[in-house]
């Protein structure tokens, strides 16, 4: 049997003041994964100085690294800066693209988008009504088409893996207050992953959420480091197990 491990996690608001932290959760995954997944909320408040403490500690890694961004990385406007530092680092961003790399003598495709507000069944923002609330229900479109998209280009990878901020499901969100959850995700990027069928399903920004979900049958994780108590965790995917979807939970770091 051969498995690709993937660690993952999201909203870790890095600033200054917890350096050392990173530096540290960081350290620990030269032999504990294969690839490094992060869910967007990467710095405090979208400011450079924040995402040279994540950028620094992504430069150190010998393994892939993979991300999206999330709502507080763009809270300053800055977001093609700290892209840029980011990839000058080594990582890739992924917003409303996808790639495909080779690991473990497989591949492993990689969908990746921020995602948007929208929210779910019983509370769903319309297309309707005035300009400014139909062009954020448009850009979540624009989300929900590039997943589509991305999915599609990645479908010949043995693996797949989509990679979102915002999350596409309810399951994963109990624990937030109700109220809340259409700021939380939406149903709308469900539909691409009950399509495609990726293997798993990676976010974040539900600090107060639950961890395993699910869409359909593919499982769904909210890997904000509030929800796992803990800096990564690492799932493993059986490449050999049928018709994709073999993820399975193993260890922690």
């Amino acid at each position: 049997m051969t498995c690709i491990r993937i660690a993952a996690a999201g909203d870790l608001h890095a600033d200054r003041r917890i350096r050392s932290r990173i530096d540290e959760a960081f350290a620990h995954l030269a032999d504990a994964a294969d690839v490094v997944l992060l869910a967007g909320d990467l710095t405090a408040h979208g400011a450079p100085d924040e995402m040279e403490v994540v950028a620094s500690a992504v430069a150190e890694l010998d393994v892939p690294v993979y991300a999206v961004l999330g709502n507080h990385d763009y809270h300053a406007d800055r977001v093609g800066e700290l892209t840029g530092m980011l990839e000058d680092a080594g990582a890739v961003v992924l917003e409303r693209s996808w790639a495909c790399v080779a690991i473990a003598d497989t591949t492993l495709g990689i969908a990746g988008t921020k995602g948007f507000v929208g929210g779910f069944p019983g509370s769903t923002l319309p297309d309707f009504g005035e300009s400014l609330l139909r062009q954020v229900y448009a850009e979540t479109g624009k989300d929900v088409a590039a997943l589509d998209r991305a999915l599609a280009e990645v479908a010949e990878c043995r693996l797949r893996v989509a990679l979102l901020h915002y999350s596409p499901t309810m399951s994963t969100l109990v624990g937030e207050p109700e109220s809340i959850w259409t700021y939380l995700g939406t149903n709308r990027l469900d539909g691409p992953i009950q399509k495609h069928r990726p293997d798993i399903v990676l976010h974040g920004h539900a600090h107060a959420g639950t961890f395993a979900g699910s869409v359909g049958p593919v499982p769904v994780y909210n890997v904000a480091v509030h929800v796992m108590r803990r800096d990564f965790f690492v799932f493993e995917l059986d490449t050999d197990a049928p018709d994709g979807h073999g993820a399975r939970l193993e260890a922690t770091v």
